[in-house]
């Protein structure tokens, strides 16, 4: 596999996990009432963000090799 392409999906692999990673931590949607404050938010998107970046980051270690 070719270097410049090893380094993009290194590249692409560690924004997908940081992305992943921002969405799962961060809220979605949140209310305040007085001082009663709800905050919702659905992970299923991070995980699968995730687990791409990890899957990017694995083929660009990984790829090549022999």
């Amino acid at each position: 596999m070719n270097k410049t392409v090893k380094t993009i999906l290194l590249v692409v692999g560690i924004v997908l996990i940081g992305y992943g990673i921002y969405t799962m931590i961060a809220p979605e949607a949140s209310v305040e009432v007085g001082g009663l404050s709800v905050e919702a938010q659905d992970n299923t998107d991070a995980y699968i963000t995730i687990a791409l970046g990890l899957v990017s980051v694995v083929i660009g270690f990984l790829g090549g090799r022999k």
